[in-house]
């Protein structure tokens, strides 16, 4: 439900977050690179050969798992929504927020139905598509607010209390996994018509279940225990493992540099790739995918400093205003 009255107030704090971001995006101290250490990092393991896609239900457990979880993680969306500019481009998903077939802000995980011939016999695989939460994601590297952090248990996590939605996580993305969702987050109190244009939003890896010592809600639900999770060394192991016995393949181990989600499968990736209607939301699956911006971070970052800095800017301008504001309304009251 939209409500043009729940904004999200600009706390102090939030205040502070968005300033450092943007002073080391400026270049006075990037953040950190974001890389993963090695030590207690996870990974998953996404098994084909025993996903069946959930016959019988709606929609497979380990979505419906999923929405449940993040059902209530979108603030309400501000009505009208800014059309930022030049682009006018506004991304609301908020009276669509049952679309299971595809990645959306409402959805991070969806199951591809891959048809194959394999040796003239007809086949069907049901593949899991979320983020793939790199070993040395670029989406992290890039953001300007530092948003986007790799944490050392693997997960690849957005900040909602610090992210524009200025989309270059996406851009960066081999997948484009990260959707957008216009009409909420903190642009809204700095520079609404000019800068920023909402949320990004996906996969976590249930980040806060991770820290509580639980599983991600698909794996927990996942009735044919196609998915599994562990320290990454261990299911890097296992997946080899799997893919040896079956001789079959592997994904996820090499694609953009390494990633902490790895894939087996009886039939070969480029087959199933070539099955997936690629379009926004719905990613390919080619093997052999190189890291983008690769040897080129420090000057994409350059690029993208000056809409932080003029965001930050932004910020200062609505903080001395908000306290004259409230100077002359004590004043009023003398």
């Amino acid at each position: 439900m939209r409500n043009s009255d729940n904004r999200p107030r600009l706390s102090r704090r939030a205040f502070l977050k968005v300033s450092a971001g943007a002073v080391a995006a400026s270049g006075i101290a990037w953040p950190k690179k974001a890389q993963a250490r090695g030590t207690g990092k996870l990974a998953t393991l996404i098994d084909l050969s025993l996903c069946d896609g959930c016959p019988g239900m709606d929609v497979p457990a380990c979505v419906a798992a999923c929405k449940t979880i993040n059902r209530d993680k979108i603030p309400p969306v501000a009505d009208p929504i800014p059309a930022p500019w030049p682009r006018k481009t506004v991304e609301d998903w908020s009276r669509k927020r049952e679309v299971s077939d595809r990645l959306t802000p409402y959805n991070y995980l969806y199951v591809h139905r891959a048809e194959l011939d394999v040796d003239g016999v007809p086949k069907t695989l049901f593949v899991p598509r979320r983020c793939m939460h790199c070993d040395n994601p670029a989406c992290a590297t890039i953001c300007p607010f530092a948003a986007n952090h790799k944490h050392e248990n693997g997960a690849v996590v957005i900040d909602q209390d610090l992210c524009f939605g200025g989309a270059k996580c996406k851009t960066v993305c081999p997948w484009e996994i990260p959707q957008r969702q216009s009409g909420v987050g903190i642009y809204l109190h700095i520079l609404p018509d000019y800068m920023g244009n909402g949320v990004m939003y996906k996969c976590d890896l249930c980040h806060d279940r991770l820290g509580r010592g639980e599983s991600p809600g698909c794996i927990e639900a996942c009735p044919q225990k196609a998915m599994l999770i562990g320290p990454r060394d261990g299911m890097l192991a296992e997946a080899e493992r799997r893919a040896q016995q079956m001789k079959g393949f592997l994904y996820g181990r090499d694609e953009n540099g390494g990633t902490s989600t790895f894939y087996v499968s009886p039939v070969p990736f480029d087959r199933i790739d070539a099955t997936i209607q690629k379009g926004p939301g719905r990613p390919h699956m080619r093997p052999g995918v190189e890291r983008q911006m690769a040897g080129t971070d420090g000057l994409g970052k350059a690029v993208l400093a000056a809409p932080a800095v003029g965001l930050v800017a932004g910020a200062i301008t609505w903080l001395s205003d908000r306290k004259s504001r409230v100077e002359k309304e004590e004043k009023k009251d003398v």
